[in-house]
């Protein structure tokens, strides 16, 4: 199943380490001018690895909002991972992806940042009472962890293996898949339809056309709109 997370692995010394596992497979992906880090290949690159017989994938974003959703639709568990004491606790409660996390994690829960991390996740908490109900009939649950002392992440696998197991017995998981089938079919439709539409000469410079018309105001960005897509439904 595929997994979203924030950095469970912990540190560069403990992803050098997985790197050579002969089971373990860790691929950078190039964002180009896709945001947070999410390529627009990275649904296929999961499928792939899917079908050559990896069953966990984890996929990491930098957390900079839009990602996250994108990175919603493609995993069958989402984790959000944050950090007590660093004024991340506001910046986590946000509609958005306080929504779309199946759990929370409060990372580097250790040393003199004990205290702020238990307080973190009792506001987490709080926060997750505020939301409604989730179709997959999970209750989003926060936790504690230290990837530098290795505490706290045996638990969060149980807890990632319970959604999987309660979510494939009341049938989410499948219909949950399905729905995110649909999704990436219009959405790979939506691209392939923008891009055809942009990259054609003909167009290129009705468009251009249209543009300088817009700035002489001698017509509006919605006529000029219709009057372009019905030029592209004739080529």
């Amino acid at each position: 199943s595929s997994i979203s997370k924030g950095s469970i692995l912990g540190d560069k010394t403990r992803m050098e380490n997985l790197v050579k596992e002969e089971m373990a497979f860790i691929r950078p992906s190039p964002s180009g001018d896709s945001l947070g880090g999410v390529a627009r290949k990275t649904r296929e690159s999961i499928m792939l690895c899917e079908a050559t017989g990896f069953d966990v994938i984890l996929i990491e974003t930098v957390g900079v909002g839009q990602s996250e959703t994108t990175v919603h639709s493609m995993c069958d568990f989402f984790l959000l991972l944050k950090l007590a004491g660093a004024g991340d606790e506001l910046q986590g409660i946000k509609r958005g992806i306080m929504e779309m996390a199946d759990a929370i994690v409060i990372n580097k829960a250790d040393g003199e940042n004990v205290k702020a991390a238990n307080t973190a996740k009792l506001d987490f908490r709080r926060a997750l009472h505020l939301y409604p109900p989730k179709e997959s009939g999970w209750t989003p649950k926060v936790l504690l962890s230290s990837a530098l002392y290795n505490t706290g992440i045996p638990e969060v696998w149980e807890l990632i293996t319970s959604f999987e197991k309660n979510s494939k017995e009341n049938g989410y998981f499948e219909e949950n898949r399905k729905q995110q089938n649909k999704f990436w079919l219009l959405q790979s439709i939506n691209e392939q339809l923008k891009q055809s539409f942009y990259q054609n000469p003909e167009i290129k410079v009705a468009l251009e056309e249209q543009l300088q018309a817009i700035f002489d105001k001698k017509t509006s960005p919605f006529i000029a709109a219709q009057q372009l897509l019905e030029k592209y439904s004739k080529l």
